[in-house]
């Protein structure tokens, strides 16, 4: 694809889902005999049909695909319930919601069709294609040939090419968070694509099983500097099994990390990948080593798992982590004070590089004054978690968390818009920073920052983030010594 190309317009990327025209609700009951439904599919000419009494008690869906796989495929007779083949996964999204937002969340959800809900009524659909039709060219055309690539070599080529995809993101004034959603999904892609090739060449998995993510990954904030973060689950077997089920994904794990490398996303450095067997494990046991991090609520604990409570279902059975959730909630409702204050204290030892004199306090390194963007970063990402923690907030993304904490009342709205101000003025930095020391310099991504490099106008506006975090460290320093 020619990203020489106006790529990305300011028309596609302002616009909201209310702005679609999105299709309204197309209802069948769910006694109703499936080649009825087929019939007034056909009629309506749409290729989703939902099932339900009424707009408000919507249980399932079929697509011109569920008629194919669900039926046809498996040679059923057209006069069953279609109650009996209808999906129920459904996906939901307001129309107050960016259509960039919207196709991010069917890309991770593999969704082809969102209700449109607003109020807690579902006010009509909209279609990929749709979608797709308005943007017609740029980044999600890119991540669709990413999900039709098979090929490592090829999958390589792909991942070659975000750098110049994501300077061109950032320079037409995309959002640093979308760009993250961007990397991410891309990311994910490439890993469920080589997932599916190991399966090929080992068969498939001998137990129910989810591959997550954890870190930056998990957050949904990657950059262009990212490396394996990644864990398994597996359901309990019977002990006869136990070890060939453990046998299996381990080496299942290494061939997708190894993969992973050879494409780019390369090994982490802490070894915190599945591949590792500290991080394959039964629900069971990960049941025990939550309970255990909770429970234990050291300082080392909190520095060294605190990740493992940033985590997303990217391939499997997304319902064994669910179940882990939820006994992390459970868990998390028992914890002792300290968990909390250990977790808070962790994130207070990263403090904003201001001097005395109120200037921006660098290292030098190849004779180079610079800071490090991702730890500057750190004390926002570490204190939204701890209070997301705390008050049972279970979205993992930083921004996300710190809006559903105003909410909750836990921050202030000038509060909240500081930190998010901040937050991603800091990503679209070092995005930049990033993208430029590839396409420019041809050197590897870092994380940190050469300060003569930037403008008064950037050198300004850091000092005055720096501010906005040493004030939120301040009233954090303040809450902890009467505990969260």
């Amino acid at each position: 694809m020619d990203f020489s190309a106006p790529v990305v317009t300011d028309h596609f990327y302002s616009k909201k889902v209310s702005d679609l025209h999105f299709r309204n609700l197309r209802l069948a009951s769910p006694e109703t005999p499936v080649f009825e439904c087929a019939a007034k599919m056909a009629k309506e000419k749409v290729s989703c049909l939902f099932i339900g009494t009424s707009p408000d008690q919507i249980v399932g869906y079929v697509t011109d695909i569920t008629l194919r796989d669900q039926l046809l495929a498996k040679q059923l007779s057209a006069t069953i319930p279609v109650s009996e083949i209808m999906e129920s996964d459904m996906v939901t999204i307001s129309p107050k919601e960016y259509l960039v937002e919207a196709l991010m969340l069917m890309f991770r959800t593999k969704s082809r069709y969102l209700l449109v809900e607003e109020k807690g009524n579902y006010v009509g659909w909209i279609s990929r294609t749709k979608i797709l039709t308005e943007q017609s060219q740029g980044p999600f055309m890119f991540i669709q040939s990413v999900k039709e690539a098979r090929q490592i070599p090829e999958l390589a080529e792909k991942w070659n090419r975000m750098p110049e995809i994501i300077h061109l993101l950032l320079s037409r004034g995309m959002k640093a968070g979308i760009v993250n959603q961007i990397i991410t999904t891309v990311v994910d892609t490439i890993a469920q694509r080589v997932i599916e090739r190991v399966f090929k060449e080992i068969g498939p998995a001998p137990a129910k099983f989810v591959f997550f993510v954890l870190g930056s990954e998990g957050r949904g904030e990657l950059t262009l500097k990212t490396d394996q973060d990644n864990a398994i689950i597996y359901e309990d077997k019977a002990n006869e099994h136990r070890e060939e089920v453990r046998t299996y994904f381990l080496d299942f794990a290494t061939r997708v990390s190894t993969a992973l490398n050879e494409i780019g996303i390369v090994f982490c450095e802490g070894e915190l990948m599945a591949m590792n067997p500290k991080w394959t494990h039964s629900l069971s046991h990960w049941k025990r080593n939550y309970e255990s991090w909770i429970q234990d609520a050291s300082q080392e604990t909190a520095m060294n798992y605190a990740t493992f409570f940033d985590c997303r279902a990217i391939y499997g059975e997304n319902s064994l982590l669910e179940n882990l959730k939820e006994y992390m909630d459970f868990q998390l409702q028992q914890a002792p004070e300290k968990f909390y204050i250990n977790l808070g204290y962790n994130a207070l030892q990263y403090e904003p590089p201001i001097t005395f004199f109120r200037k921006i306090k660098t290292e030098t390194i190849d004779g180079e004054r610079q800071v490090n963007l991702k730890q500057i970063m750190r004390p926002i990402v570490d204190l939204a978690r701890v209070y997301a923690l705390k008050y049972r907030v279970f979205e993992t993304n930083t921004n996300r968390r710190i809006e559903l904490l105003r909410d909750k009342g836990v921050f202030s709205d000038k509060e909240a818009q500081e930190l998010i101000h901040a937050f991603d003025y800091l990503m679209a930095l070092r995005l930049e920073n990033q993208s430029h020391l590839i396409l420019e310099k041809k050197e590897k991504p870092k994380n940190f920052l050469i300060i003569d490099q930037i403008t008064k106008v950037q050198s300004v506006t850091l000092l005055e983030i720096f501010k906005v975090i040493e004030e939120f460290q301040a009233r954090i320093k303040l809450a902890f010594t009467r505990s969260l």
